[in-house]
């Protein structure tokens, strides 16, 4: 993209009225009917603004470019003096030529007098510069000051997060603060927001044992210490602190690998009133020096800390830098436009949106700059990224700024979501290009709406083929997940605490990268109840049995003879493997080669994106979204409540059903052996001792030939009634009839 860019350095000489050195002088640039202006100096002997201004070359109808020096401190804001540029005559710039420096322009007024100079440096660029960040752009002119600092582009990096393993082994010499009875001791760690606890020690005496793990996320810089209180269970909401100690993270080893780390004894600080008359004065702290605290602390190296949910994550290395493999790949994502985006807000009686760009991938995310008042902004802004597993999805989000007139109530006003787009680095083939428009798409409770399409252009480039493919045997995550993983529960707890903690670190920065937008980037509430997913994952479920199914069908449908010819053709199939059964795998394999091959033809030509049918987002009722996007808990009232749980019943009803016929075709497979019913598990038994004298007497290419022109006989010497091994299966005894 073409941008004007006009670099105002400095002015000199200029002229005041009333002789005062304390004009307000500023610059005005001009190109048609876009306009900007520097700041104001009231100091005559310092004019040095040092700023950038861009203009949008597809915008320019004009001829000139006017760089004007006015005085505000004037009666009717008059101008000091004019420079014209043809815009014809400016030079290009393209990176990496070095910058363009500033020359010193006269001046002049109406009447063609010399009345100063000031200095700047003009040229044509693209948003490749190295100026074009710091630029003000043409289109910020109303956005008032303290909100141009939310428009520029901006790179990211995520915290660095650990995983905090605390193994509590044992306390010693506790002294419980009512010694007439047992105590009922347990102890509480925490870690910033985390807070968790161990079970109760059974023991009744002083010392007391746990030997229990408790995990934890942090982020470096380290800020938080952790926490250890031993505590008695006095009563309900009744606990008292036996002893206290504080550990900073600064000092505790790093494990890189599944070796045991030294276990370390710590004293425990005691809290204490010193008498009934200062018990109500702060309390003094000392030292007990005969209550000690068993414990084992290292910062997990060896895991990636999940931040966001597996299905699409954009990272799975480890956290220690020194178990990361060299990188396979560079993955080059341009932001190129938006077209079509929807009103998000109104302003002077009319619709209008500020859209901005978010790219997720790694550690690394990018936020272009914002394009104001624009339904089809153009951003043409490039940025790379690492590439080290190619299983990972990249994640691009399109935002509404609603930050942009400052002051504190912008800072409560959340950023519009606009839709977002991911893409898996797998469907991308090496070294192409792929330009493409993918809706923006948005789901809420009042239903589904295309906001609008976001234009993309994805390079994935290989380094190593080898590499690549060796990456594919390797294992998903690293290796410490494997030897000692943590449980589904532990995981969820800790992606949710990850979460919350990037999202507060990149709130912090200048500009901040609101929750919301991190919120909505990493998926927070996946993991919340929906009817509407519920159904997905079953039909999901029912689509990946798809081809099976047809596969049984046209089995069938050869059983039945519907095709006579294909019917014998099979049989003769099944005499040759039977016959040669060293072609059974040969036959496969080349089969399933020939299926891909055939396939080749329908490969999508572009990477995957959100499918409205397979999410079933345009036919689900209002009533289910609304029940997806309530707040947990819920703010409804008592009798959508009401209704949405007696829905919630009829459905977990059907699938106890399910669950439960399940459970019964297991149980009657366990009572062929267990004699519940004693004349099934006999009949069986004999059953048995008879297919094996019969197995052991006739070779196994017989009975194989023989079983399977019996599956396909001809439907005339079939029957409409079940078969007897069916029949017999059936009526195997279950447990539904223990059950209450």
């Amino acid at each position: 993209m073409p941008f004007l860019y006009v670099r105002v350095v400095r002015a000199k000489d200029l002229p005041c009225k009333d002789g005062s050195e304390n004009c307000n002088y500023y610059v005005e640039a001009k190109v048609g009917n876009f306009r900007r202006i520097t700041r104001h100096l009231n100091n005559k002997a310092s004019l040095e603004w040092n700023q950038v201004f861009t203009f949008s070359k597809d915008l320019n109808h004009a001829y000139n470019l006017e760089v004007a020096v006015k005085n505000k401190d004037c009666t009717k804001e008059e101008t000091a003096g004019v420079v014209l540029f043809d815009l014809n005559e400016i030079p290009d710039r393209v990176p990496p030529d070095s910058p363009l420096a500033p020359q010193w322009y006269r001046l002049e007024d109406r009447q063609g007098n010399i009345v100063g100079e000031v200095m700047l440096a003009v040229w044509i660029g693209t948003q490749a510069d190295e100026a074009f960040p710091e630029a003000w752009h043409f289109d910020t002119a109303s956005i008032s000051d303290g909100g141009l600092v939310n428009l520029r582009s901006k790179v990211y990096v995520s915290p660095k997060l650990w995983y905090v393993r605390v193994n509590v082994i044992e306390a010693l010499d506790l002294q419980p603060s009512d010694k007439t009875r047992f105590p009922e001791v347990f102890v509480k760690v925490v870690l910033g927001n985390q807070a968790l606890r161990t079970k109760i020690s059974q023991n009744r005496a002083m010392n007391h044992m746990w030997n229990e793990d408790l995990m934890f996320v942090a982020a470096e810089p380290f800020e938080d210490q952790v926490v250890i209180t031993v505590e008695d269970k006095v009563g309900p909401n009744n606990d008292v602190v036996m002893g206290k100690v504080a550990i900073s993270l600064q000092n505790v080893e790093k494990r890189l690998d599944c070796k045991t780390m030294k276990s370390k004894w710590y004293d425990l600080e005691k809290t204490e009133a010193s008498d009934h008359n200062v018990q109500k004065k702060k309390k003094k702290k000392e030292l007990n020096l005969s209550s000690r605290i068993h414990l084992r602390i290292c910062l997990e190296g060896g895991y990636h800390v999940l931040n966001e949910s597996t299905n699409y994550s954009s990272d799975l290395r480890p956290t220690a830098k020194q178990l990361w493999e060299p990188s396979i790949g560079v993955l080059e994502l341009g932001i190129l436009g938006a077209q079509g985006l929807t009103s998000m807000k109104t302003k002077d009686g009319r619709g209008t949106t500020n859209a901005y760009c978010v790219a997720k991938y790694g550690q690394k995310w990018i936020r272009t700059r914002t394009v104001v008042d624009s339904f089809t902004p153009k951003w043409n802004e490039q940025y790379t990224w690492e590439v080290f597993e190619p299983c990972t999805v990249i994640t691009i989000g399109v935002f509404d700024n609603c930050q942009l007139q400052g002051g504190e109530k912008t800072a409560i006003t959340r950023d519009s979501v606009i839709g977002k787009v991911r893409i898996r680095l797998s469907t991308l083939e090496s070294d192409k290009v792929y330009i493409h428009s993918y809706p923006l798409i948005v789901l809420d409770s009042s239903g589904l709406k295309k906001m609008g399409e976001l234009q993309l252009a994805l390079r994935f480039t290989c380094l190593s083929l080898l590499s690549m493919l060796n990456i594919y045997l390797q294992p998903l995550l690293p290796k410490m997940h494997y030897l000692h993983p943590l449980s589904v529960p532990q995981l969820d707890m800790l992606r949710h605490h990850s979460m919350q903690i990037v999202s507060m670190r990149l709130g912090r920065a200048e500009p901040p990268l609101r929750r919301e937008v991190v919120e909505y980037m990493l998926d927070v509430g996946s993991h919340m109840w929906s009817m509407r997913r519920s159904k997905v994952n079953f039909f999901r479920i029912i689509g990946s049995l798809k081809g099976l199914i047809a596969a049984v069908k046209w089995f069938n449908s050869i059983c039945n003879w519907k095709f006579p010819v294909l019917t014998v053709m099979i049989h003769i199939l099944v005499a040759i493997l039977v016959l040669f059964p060293e072609l059974i795998l040969p036959s496969i394999f080349l089969n399933l080669f020939f299926i891909g091959i055939w396939k080749y033809r329908w490969k999508p030509r572009h990477p995957p994106y959100m499918d409205t049918q397979l999410s079933l987002a345009d036919v689900v009722p209002c009533d289910e979204l609304g029940e997806e996007f309530d707040t947990f808990p819920t703010s409804q009232p008592p009798h959508i409540v009401k209704l949405r749980y007696d829905r919630l019943r009829s459905v977990a009803g059907r699938i106890q059903m399910v669950v439960g016929d399940l459970a019964a075709q297991g149980e009657r497979i366990q009572s062929l052996l267990s004699w519940r019913d004693p004349r099934a598990t006999a009949v069986f038994l004999i059953f048995c001792l008879i297919a094996a004298t019969v197995l052991y007497v006739i070779p196994m290419r017989v009975v194989a030939l023989l079983t399977g022109f019996y599956i396909l006989r001809h439907p005339s010497l079939r029957q409409e009634v079940p078969s007897v091994i069916f029949n017999f299966f059936r009526r195997l005894p279950a447990k539904p009839d223990c059950l209450l």
